[in-house]
């Protein structure tokens, strides 16, 4: 049966009719989106830490992480970075890495999250990376989902994803393990 006879059968013994719903929706909005934001990402797991836009990021990164031997980052201006995800011949070459700088472009306060384009050649690095810093803009932080998925553009290598603190799970024991998948950490820096 074709598709065009399948959906002429059911438009045929569609007994009662409904009206779209209304997608006007009213979503959550917060008298101060951006402290609401920390607060959540601190709820879910992660670290948050606000400098002004003139503050020297290496810097910033070197002090939260100062033990990190392996830093991965294609951010402009990164100069701490000791491997390049755009230089690698393969993913696995990215095994080992204590931390990964990325460029976050929307943060949502509703549940903490950010959206994170893949602008590297290997995606890996977001999640085989012990730790994530996160960088994000604080005029790019905004209250709800509806908000944050308008805002989203595809990136050129067609790959993007939203990150909301440390990798966890839970097991049938209720035994909660972080990093099983991902990061152990996430830190977001917020740039004002």
């Amino acid at each position: 049966m074709k598709k065009e006879e399948l959906f002429e059968k059911i438009r045929k013994n569609t007994k009662r009719k409904f009206d779209m719903p209304d997608l006007n929706i009213k979503a959550v909005k917060y008298p101060d989106t951006v402290e609401h934001f920390v607060k959540i990402s601190e709820v879910v797991g992660g670290k948050v830490k606000r400098v002004k836009k003139s503050d020297d990021l290496n810097e910033v990164i070197r002090q939260l992480y100062p033990e990190a031997k392996v830093i991965a980052s294609d951010v402009e201006g990164i100069t701490i970075a000791t491997i390049n995800p755009d230089t690698v011949a393969e993913a696995k070459d990215l095994n080992g890495t204590d931390v990964a700088v990325l460029q976050g472009l929307i943060g949502v306060a509703e549940n903490g999250c950010i959206w994170v384009p893949q602008t590297m050649k290997e995606k890996a690095v977001m999640f085989i990376s012990e730790d994530l810093v996160i960088l994000i803009d604080k005029e790019n932080i905004v209250d709800n989902m509806h908000e944050g998925y308008k805002k989203i553009q595809v990136p050129e290598k067609g790959y993007g994803c939203w990150i909301s603190g440390p990798s966890k799970t839970a097991d049938i024991e209720q035994a909660l393990v972080m990093g099983a998948q991902a990061a152990r950490g996430v830190t977001v820096i917020i740039r004002e």
